[in-house]
This record gives structure tokens, C-alpha cells and sequence, in this order.
């Protein structure tokens, strides 16, 4: 069932949420209480926590790994209490720059704080295939697994 004026409430918590997400940094992870509720489930493809000491800790250890980490969101929707982001995650202190494409699917609570967070992206292809003898591996596994391409048209 569908509340009037909910959405444009949703539409406002979303852009506070995408505005502490590209602004967060190692040192000021507090901040993150005020987009997420208590409770709240974070999952992406290497974890599944629940609870804002959880979610923060899942940041902290990201800017551990990933000095300089920066979010910038590429899009974004909204519709009733769920939300999607296109977003990349960049790293610029790692020697290869690297860079995370992916996608949030967020579930908005009555208070406009996410009490769902699912991230969407390819570590295969993002990660393992950088790796030298690993990369090697999921590159041969890709082309395998892939249709053929006909050069005869």
C-alpha cells in the first residue's frame, strides 16, 4: 500500500544516504548511524553483517585495505521504500588504481535510514582476474564459458 508523500520523503533520505557515502572517510565513520537504522543487514559479495557496529566495521577494514577509498554514485532510483544505485567504488592509492563498479540495492526504513543493503559487482572479473596466477585462471574460465563469436556474418 502505497503512502501519500512517502516517496518524497524516500527520495530526500536517498540523497542524504548518496551524499554521506561520497563523503565518507576512515576517520569519521559515526556518520554512517545516521543513514542506517541499528538493526540494519549489510551484504556484499564477502560479507553479511547485520547492526551498525557490524556495517562500520565492514567500512573500516575497506579503508584499511583501500587508503583513499572513495565511493561516487553514477545513478540512482527510488521507488516507495526500495532504492538502486549504480555506483564505483575508486582506490586511488593502490598501484593499479583500481576501480569497483557495482549496485546497491537498499530498503529504506520508516525513519528514511536503510535497514537492507545488498551490493551487486564482479569480484571475478573486478579482482581475482588482477591477481597474476589467479587472473590467469578466471580469464581461461571466462573465455571457456563464453559464447562463441562467429567472424562470418
Amino acid at each position: 500500500m502505497s503512502v501519500p508523500g512517502r516517496g518524497l520523503n524516500q527520495a530526500a533520505a536517498l540523497e542524504r544516504y548518496v551524499g554521506v557515502m561520497e563523503e565518507l572517510r576512515a576517520d569519521h565513520l559515526g556518520v554512517l548511524e545516521t543513514v542506517y537504522a541499528s538493526g540494519a543487514r549489510f551484504v556484499d559479495p564477502f560479507n553479511d553483517v547485520r547492526g551498525i557496529e557490524a556495517i562500520q566495521a565492514v567500512f573500516a577494514h575497506g579503508f584499511a585495505q583501500c587508503s583513499g577509498m572513495r565511493f561516487v554514485v553514477q545513478a540512482r532510483a527510488v521507488d516507495g521504500d526500495h532504492a538502486l544505485l549504480r555506483w564505483r567504488m575508486d582506490c586511488a592509492a593502490s598501484p593499479q588504481g583500481v576501480s569497483i563498479e557495482g549496485m546497491s540495492e537498499l530498503v529504506l526504513g520508516e525513519d528514511g535510514r536503510v535497514v537492507e543493503h545488498v551490493d551487486y559487482w564482479d569480484p571475478a572479473a573486478q579482482l581475482y582476474e588482477r591477481v597474476p596466477v589467479l587472473g590467469w585462471l578466471m580469464r581461461l574460465i571466462r573465455r571457456r564459458l563464453a559464447v562463441p563469436v562467429s567472424s562470418s556474418r
